[in-house]
């Protein structure tokens, strides 16, 4: 039987190990702008970003990545979030920055959130594929993540794909591979476009509105110095962490993915053919567009 003294130093060794193996968002996160708007809390288990009348708050991710499954719970911003936008999503910098997008665009109360996704190439955006959710995105924390690997980028919630961009360069289409990427994200006023068009705007009476992140999670490679921290010649070093380097899409998967196009997809750019009257961008193919 072990003594009292020695049973309660090693539940103290266990939570202080808790603790520290929950607290990575002070480890892995910088905020970068808000004027206190910004928090980490709960020892480093919470982010919060808030956004007011004066300004709103953003953070970015310590480390840059050059492919990467990354993985954030996010409860968004409840009640009237309307004019308001949460953007998580994985950028490289300057004029032919590449970019890979969640926004979470708020509404009336009552009215579903809008999820808008984005990929960026060399500069080159108007990629737009745009969701309802299946669950009140408001209610509790839910896990959005972007695996970004050579060959495609998958967007999935909760574990379940809702798009994929493939690597299309054989036939002319630029793909991110070349620009190590941050994780950004901010809450932001976007009052003139972002609810309706721009018709419904922000009620700065809700204000503070306020946006919560746990859980961030980067089973990536790590750039530094021009550098990767995966070896290219031996990407067999990935397989240890999920296999993400050359995953894809199983056909269960690919069914779950068809099922959330087929029931919750509002818009996609590669049906948009009054937007694109000199035909569909070239990735807009059965075999290379999901």
């Amino acid at each position: 039987m072990a003594s009292p003294k020695l049973l309660f130093l090693s539940l103290l060794l266990l939570a202080t190990f808790v603790v520290a193996s929950l607290a990575n968002l002070y480890q892995d996160i910088d905020i970068t702008w808000g004027d206190g708007r910004a928090n980490i809390l709960n020892n480093g288990e919470l982010l919060t970003l808030s956004l007011d009348k004066t300004s709103g708050s953003g953070f970015q991710s310590k480390n840059e990545y050059m492919f990467g499954k990354i993985d954030m719970q996010l409860k968004l911003v409840p009640g009237n979030s309307a004019g308001t936008v949460t953007a998580y999503y994985l950028s490289s910098q300057g004029p032919t920055h590449d970019e890979i997008d969640f926004e979470f665009l708020g509404n009336l109360s009552g009215d579903p959130y809008i999820l808008h996704t984005n990929v960026f190439s060399q500069g080159k955006g108007n990629r737009e594929q745009q969701f309802y959710l299946w669950f009140d995105p408001t209610a509790d924390f839910h896990t959005y993540s972007i695996l970004w690997n050579p060959q495609r980028i998958i967007f999935s919630v909760d574990g379940t794909p809702i798009r994929e961009f493939k690597n299309s360069e054989s036939i002319g289409v630029a793909y991110p591979k070349n620009q190590p990427m941050r994780i950004y994200s901010s809450l932001w006023n976007a009052d003139d476009w972002a609810t309706r068009g721009g018709l419904v705007k922000t009620d700065w009476s809700k204000a503070p509105f306020t946006a919560s992140y746990k859980n961030f999670n980067a089973n990536a490679c790590i750039w530094s110095s021009g550098s990767s921290s995966c070896s290219s010649a031996s990407p067999s070093s990935t397989s240890s962490n999920g296999g993400w380097y050359s995953q894809e899409l199983d056909s269960t998967s690919q069914e779950r993915m068809k099922w959330v196009q087929k029931n919750y997809m509002i818009y996609n750019y590669c049906t948009d053919t009054k937007r694109f009257p000199q035909g569909l961008p070239p990735e807009c193919t059965a075999t290379t567009m999901s």
